[in-house]
């Protein structure tokens, strides 16, 4: 079993090699690899991502087939089925390192803070499951010097909802909490950041970000 800090720098070397644009190829396309993992898989960190299309995680940490355990929501919030699934990967793969990744200039935040500016009923019964869970993290902010200050109001949003599933995570399962507790499971609050690819580990890493 790869350990969470030995998982996480795994990731941190993927992240440098997709920045310096050096990815492993043939990592991600191998057919020897295909056909090892017919018979099953060892992933060695369960990624809760956003789905955005410009951030798959495959890619970002410069990891292959198997590699990886990816659940990904608008957003990156976490709701039932989210915490089952990271429940299952830890429990069946012993899987150590859990990671919600986030990133710059998320449409599900900047949603959230339009229907808090100006409430509206346009939204689907569906999207606005995703806002309501986005809301409590970001709505103090509103309040601050924040609200003067969109582009700074964005950033923190994007990190305090981060920081809030990452939370949740931690404390509201009980199977996490216990492997937390006892089996070494990790669980960090990370952003990617559109503009340079760079993933920043700010939230239950004391390594901080990638040097690249």
């Amino acid at each position: 079993m790869i350990s969470a800090h030995e998982a996480l720098e795994l990731l941190r070397d993927g992240n440098r090699r997709f920045v310096a644009d050096v990815r492993s190829h043939e990592i991600l396309t191998g057919h020897a690899r295909r056909r090892e993992l017919a018979t099953g898989q060892e992933p060695f960190a369960i990624i809760l991502g956003c789905s955005d299309s410009r951030v798959p995680a495959e890619l970002v940490f410069d990891q292959g087939l198997g590699d990886l355990f990816v659940i990904r929501v608008a957003g990156n919030i976490v709701a039932p089925s989210q915490v089952g699934s990271v429940e299952f990967a830890a429990e069946r793969f012993g899987t150590r390192l859990v990671v919600v990744l986030g990133h710059s200039g998320c449409g599900a935040i900047l949603a959230t803070l339009e229907q808090l500016r100006r409430r509206s009923g346009d939204q689907s019964r569906n999207l606005r499951t995703i806002v309501d869970r986005i809301r409590p993290s970001v709505e103090a902010l509103l309040s601050t010097d924040l609200g003067h200050d969109e582009d700074a109001l964005v950033r923190q949003a994007v990190r305090a909802n981060i920081r809030a599933s990452a939370d949740h995570l931690r404390h509201g399962s009980e199977t996490l909490e216990q492997l937390i507790q006892s089996d070494g499971l990790l669980v960090v609050g990370a952003e990617y950041s559109l503009e340079t690819g760079v993933v920043d580990f700010f939230d239950g890493s004391l390594e901080g970000t990638i040097a690249t």
